[in-house]
């Protein structure tokens, strides 16, 4: 693979925030047949890094901080770097909704801003302790139009959202202690849109906001083309000089989004595999080496989305996993 500028390595990555729930529901992950633990399958293939979403507190889903940092214990002992994605929600946030946890429903502007550099500060500083420090954050997902709605939507309350960044940031600091500083991620959901990924990147950037990488989501049916995705990645590159990784991305293995219109690859296992090499591909190909990486949304979900993900019904592995073993086998 190319080498990336300004990123210590490319980013070879799956968000696994649902595995180690799978696996205790008593799921046995298989490659070639033979069960094995699902991170251990990814490293196998090449896998370097894992992305881990945080909720403040959950009810229904498994996303807590122990259940977290349990994760990326297992992780880290298998040599992996991790991302962490703070949600600042307590359950999905992404661009249809940012919604407050409830234990910050009534609170003003500024007891927001000081709920967000707490409850960062807090939870980097146990992740630190328990010896898995992020090597990388997310400050909020999908953030095109804001967090904790309404106080930080956009487009209309610019001012509170940088003041909210900034607070996440400043938290991941205060919680670091003397640990390497996590990378900052600034994550949106514009894969094949330079329009509103510029709208967006120039106005934040007026605050001065200190971030290292930038994260698209690219899914096609929503995303665009991608020759879409492209265009965005050269001009991004072109215009802020900083690291791009494809923090989420996905496609199916059997029929789901393309029912009854053309699709750019098929709706199949080889479709599937097509997809992420061509992805791949146009993210190394990115200008000035700052395509960064890929991360697929999750290899090891069950339930409906695991159309999207890397194991068959009977939890086999599929040809998707393949991708990036030329890239790290020798011969």
């Amino acid at each position: 693979m190319a080498p990336v500028g300004r990123c210590q390595e490319y980013a070879v990555g799956a968000d696994v925030s649902f595995l180690g729930a799978a696996e205790k529901q008593g799921i046995a992950f298989r490659d070639n047949g033979v069960p094995r633990p699902g991170l251990e399958i990814l490293k196998d293939h090449g896998y370097n890094w894992i992305r881990l979403r945080l909720f403040h507190a959950p009810t229904d889903l498994p996303n807590n901080l122990d259940y977290t940092i349990a994760l990326a214990k297992d992780a880290k002992k298998l040599g992996f770097k991790f991302l962490l994605d703070y949600h600042y929600a307590d359950s999905w946030a992404d661009p249809g909704k940012q919604p407050i946890p409830a234990a910050w429903q009534r609170m003003t502007h500024q007891q927001l801003v000081d709920a967000v550099f707490s409850y960062t500060r807090d939870t980097i500083a146990a992740f630190r302790d328990a010896g898995v420090l992020p090597d990388m954050v997310q400050i909020g997902n999908e953030i095109i139009h804001g967090m904790l709605w309404p106080d930080g939507k956009l487009p209309e309350n610019w001012d509170n959202f940088a003041q909210l960044i900034y607070a996440g940031i400043n938290g991941v600091d205060a919680g670091r202690g003397n640990g390497l500083r996590p990378k900052i991620m600034i994550h949106i959901d514009r894969g094949g849109d330079w329009k509103s990924t510029k709208e967006f990147f120039d106005r934040l950037n007026t605050y001065g906001v200190p971030y290292d990488v930038i994260g698209q989501s690219y899914y096609p049916w929503w995303h665009g083309s991608l020759n879409d995705l492209r265009t965005n990645l050269e001009l991004m590159a072109r215009e802020y000089h900083k690291p791009i990784i494809v923090v989420e991305a996905a496609y199916n293995w059997k029929p789901g989004n393309y029912m009854g219109r053309p699709a750019p690859f098929p709706e199949s296992a080889e479709g599937q595999r097509q997809f992420l090499d061509e992805l791949n591909r146009v993210v190394i190909g990115t200008p000035d080496g700052l395509g960064a990486g890929v991360f697929w949304w999750e290899p090891a979900v069950d339930g409906p989305l695991a159309i999207r993900g890397y194991f068959d019904d009977q939890h086999n592995a599929l040809p998707v996993i393949t991708v990036f073993d030329r890239f790290t086998r020798g011969k």
